[in-house]
């Protein structure tokens, strides 16, 4: 009979928790007496890791903000990499942030025999495509959330699975939260329109007076357009108050500490029948809830250079991506303009039908309606280890 199975877990975000707390999960299932150590959030410490220090220590972003803890972080990514030597698990799973993880594994694998796997592929299809061929030196297998990315990997020497897109496990709203929300803001029937201006302080004062902007022209169209604003964080809070004082017409926000703040989002997200939103992940959640989406994002100068001569696609937006299509008008850098933005999120309030069905593709192609995410993962870790 063999050993039970021990495994090894980093994560450094709390996105990484969470997909750590599925894996965790499914990994139970699969794989009676397993046992974990690791770094961790809340999530995962749910499943049975104690974590070796807090996993806030590794959530940092930027360079200004890496800089200053350059130093401790070394001396963590060290300290860890030796605890994985020392128990010499019989895997290693590291979760995205690729800045510490990947380090991590690296380290491990000059030292050692003990097989490695990173969840979460890089973007290599979008920018630097040799970061695949500088993570095979050290990483035997990658698990994808998006299924057009094992190719890039497996191109590059690593085994690589599809194992599904955390969102499609994603609580959706119920018919009594969309009610409760609906008749509080007192919504009707008049057309709302989601905004989504972003979570970072540097993000929000760059697009907030964009969407103002063009929140009055459409208002010029239709003057009973609502709007609905989830803010993403505290600290974003104040800042979101003070922009969107001065608009046209003032959005109804959704106060990030509320103790019923997630069910309210969910319910705005249902409720909306279009969005404007920046870049990033929450097109998938758009997507989930089946609210049809225009991108708009903003960055320097210097940023929008340096991205123009690295892309590698046509379309930053992962709906388009997915489905195969460009139903999701997107305005980028120098394109983010009001008087660009407006008439496509018009467009959009008129005709959303042929978006909707990229949105259900989407969805259908990222796992929904088939396996758990964790559990296609657990599994696909045990088959890459002949268990």
């Amino acid at each position: 009979m063999s050993r039970p199975l021990r495994v090894f877990l980093i994560a450094g975000e709390p996105s990484g928790d969470k997909l750590g707390a599925a894996l965790m999960e499914g990994l139970k299932s699969l794989a009676p007496g397993v046992t974990f150590s690791g770094v961790g959030g809340p999530r995962m410490e749910e499943q049975g890791l104690s974590s070796r220090f807090p996993m806030e220590e590794l959530s940092v972003m930027g360079l200004t903000e890496i800089l200053p803890k350059y130093l401790p972080l070394r001396r963590r990514m060290i300290e860890t990499a030796d605890a994985v030597i020392s128990e010499a698990p019989d895997v290693l799973i590291t979760i995205d942030s690729p800045e510490f993880c990947l380090r991590v594994a690296r380290r491990v694998k000059a030292a050692s025999d003990i097989r490695t796997v990173h969840y979460v592929a890089p973007s290599v299809w979008a920018w630097r495509p040799k970061r695949a061929t500088h993570m095979a030196r050290f990483i035997d297998h990658v698990l994808a959330l998006l299924p057009f990315e094992p190719p890039y990997m497996s191109a590059a020497g690593m085994r690589c699975d599809f194992v599904g897109h955390p969102v499609v496990t994603d609580p959706q709203a119920s018919p009594e939260e969309s009610a409760t929300l609906s008749a509080e803001l007192g919504l009707g029937d008049a057309p709302t329109l989601l905004l989504l201006p972003g979570s970072r302080g540097s993000e929000l004062k760059r697009l907030l007076p964009i969407f103002g902007e063009t929140v009055a022209r459409l208002l010029a169209e239709r003057p009973d357009l609502r709007l609905i604003l989830p803010v993403a964080t505290p600290r974003g809070l104040p800042l979101v108050r003070d922009a969107v004082a001065g608009w046209a017409r003032a959005p109804d926000l959704i106060d990030p500490t509320a103790p019923d703040y997630a069910a309210r989002k969910r319910a705005a997200f249902a409720l909306s029948d279009a969005a404007l939103a920046a870049s990033g992940t929450v097109s998938l959640e758009l997507a989930a809830a089946g609210t049809p989406m225009v991108i708009a994002y903003d960055m320097s100068p210097l940023s929008r250079m340096i991205l123009s001569r690295m892309l590698r696609i046509d379309t930053v937006t992962l709906v388009n991506l997915v489905s195969e299509t460009r139903q999701v008008p997107e305005f980028i850098g120098a394109a983010c303009q009001p008087d660009r933005i407006a008439p496509a999120v018009s467009s959009l309030l008129i005709a959303p039908e042929p978006q909707q069905e990229a949105l259900r593709l989407t969805m259908e192609r990222l796992g929904r309606g088939g396996e758990a995410p964790g559990l296609r993962a657990a599994r696909a870790v045990l088959d890459g280890l002949g268990r």
